[in-house]
């Protein structure tokens, strides 16, 4: 039977893997299971990603931490997308036109369950972009404006949200929680992983601690991978010939003032080598450039960093970052399952680095090895993991592909349908008459749902053509009602809500779900 589990590596994925199996695994329990954490204080926590999906309400709740405490302890804001800018067209290059697009966490506020998409593709909206009639969530964003009020309870708005925060600072929040869960924490460094003669681990060597067994390990040790990939031999899939950028520079921003409005998305504006993200916290902002060391060189791109930034980095250093964007098709060898960027990585776009970790925690709660049929357990959870990831890559390939920027190799390359997978020309293919709906999407596999799709395939300009079908839909006087009554529910939130500044400077002395 499987009574003992080894983390190793804490940081973002360690602490939210340990937090999580502990409250689903019984750590607390006598007869759970016990869960052991070590990690090294020569190592420090890579910190970059800022950047969540919604489902981390779900994952923090489970954890068992409350909303109020993230945010003082986190330097959390709120986010409501992702905003892209200058992805479709060159900066000058859209005659005039707004060249951005939100991808928004909420979907349609239309009352009767009314499909508005093929509407707005025969034009019944005016000339308007997807984004901002579909929900009053650009709009409230735009503004600046905070997702919810005070009095709403922990993890719930009328508006859907998740958060940007400083990385390191949430690792050192979950871990007081995972602890008081029953996590046993050793701060060690683990010398040498020991295998035994069928090829698992049996052991690891510590500096301080001597030899820590268990019956299962888990690798949250970043990219240095040292169970899953030095120890096991796992081989890693690069994905560079889909997804070109391996380089980011990052730097932590000073506000110029305390009143500076908070941004309610993350801000990725594209350059001509990759793209810039940009997120609001309380007291600063995390800048960085992600992008191709083959498409430009390390001083250029500090350049097109500093030129963004502005007066603000004068004085601050950049932080240089290297990542190979893939994947293991095999995630968990023997007794050995690897979580975080141990088990991959595509690059800081849509925040799927921490999303995977929570869905990873959350997969191998769900086929935990009771009584010890690992073998079972490995291949539903291989499976289930690589799929995920062949899914997530045609996601964010999609943000490239449709570019109608040519201004230079890096854009030219990104639309050239070599280097975009077969999966998503299938996509791509079967969206030129009907739009991205639920029967493209399987829950099980796919981490984001057809709105998000919808969100990215029309901001780029994609048209689907409903023209074969307009005679067939005969409610057209309904649609443009539930438009004009989206925007009226865009006014009305952005009366009522606060701004994100001034959410957060409430939660600082009132807790969620207070009145007064």
């Amino acid at each position: 039977m499987i009574k003992r589990l080894l983390i190793v590596g804490g940081g973002t994925a360690g602490w939210i893997t340990a937090g999580y199996l502990a409250r689903t695994l019984g750590a607390q329990n006598p007869d759970g299971i016990r869960i052991t954490l070590v990690e090294s204080s020569d190592i420090g926590i890579l910190g970059v990603g800022e950047g969540t999906f919604p489902s981390i309400r779900t994952t923090l709740k489970r954890i068992g931490l409350d909303e109020t405490s993230l945010i003082r302890e986190c330097s959390a804001s709120f986010k409501q997308g992702a905003k892209f800018v200058h992805w479709r067209h060159a900066p000058g290059g859209s005659n005039g036109a707004p060249d951005h697009y939100l991808h928004a966490f909420q979907v349609s506020q239309e009352p009767s369950g009314l499909d508005l998409l093929p509407y707005w593709l025969l034009g019944v909206a005016g000339n308007v972009n997807w984004d901002e009639v579909n929900t009053p969530q650009k709009r409230v964003a735009d503004a600046c404006r905070a997702p919810k009020l005070i009095s709403h309870s922990d993890y719930v708005g009328p508006l859907g949200y998740a958060y940007h925060f400083d990385a390191v600072k949430l690792a050192k929040f979950v871990r007081t929680q995972a602890i008081a869960s029953g996590i046993h924490h050793i701060v060690d460094t683990v010398e040498a992983v020991n295998l035994t003669e069928d090829g698992s681990i049996g052991s690891l060597s510590t500096r301080e601690h001597g030899v820590l067994s268990a019956d299962l390990f888990v690798d949250c040790t970043g990219f240095r991978a040292q169970l899953i990939g030095a120890a096991l031999g796992v081989p890693y899939k690069s994905c560079r010939p889909v997804l070109f950028c391996d380089t980011a520079l990052a730097m932590q921003v000073p506000y110029q003032r305390p009143n500076t409005p908070i941004a309610s998305y993350t801000i990725s504006t594209a350059h001509e080598a990759g793209w810039t993200w940009d997120i609001g916290l309380d007291t600063r902002r995390g800048i960085g450039y992600v992008y191709s060391s083959a498409h430009t060189d390390d001083a250029h791109a500090e350049q097109v960093l500093r030129d963004y930034v502005g007066p603000a980095g004068e004085g601050l250093a950049a932080r240089k970052i290297g990542f190979n964007a893939g994947f293991r098709e095999i995630n968990w060898k023997k007794n050995c399952i690897a979580i975080g960027l141990s088990s991959g990585f595509f690059e800081p776009l849509e925040a799927t680095g921490i999303m995977f970790t929570e869905l990873a925690a959350v997969t191998l709660s769900n086929l935990f090895p009771w009584g010890g049929d690992l073998e079972i357990a490995a291949r539903q959870f291989n499976e289930r993991m690589r799929r995920r990831y062949e899914r997530a890559l045609d996601f964010i390939k999609l943000h490239y592909c449709l570019t109608q920027r040519r201004d230079s190799s890096f854009w030219r390359d990104n639309a050239d349908p070599a280097s975009i997978t077969d999966s998503l020309q299938e996509l791509l293919a079967r969206w030129r008459y009907r739009p991205p709906g639920s029967i493209d999407i399987d829950p099980n596999v796919d981490i984001f749902p057809d709105t998000s799709w919808q969100y990215v395939l029309y901001g780029m300009g994609y048209r689907t053509d409903m023209r074969p079908r307009a005679g067939v839909l005969k409610y057209y006087d309904e649609a443009r009602e539930a438009f004009a009554e989206i925007g009226r529910q865009a006014d009305f939130a952005c009366r009522t809500l606060p701004t994100n500044r001034e959410l957060l400077a409430a939660a600082q002395t009132r807790r969620f779900g207070t009145t007064q």
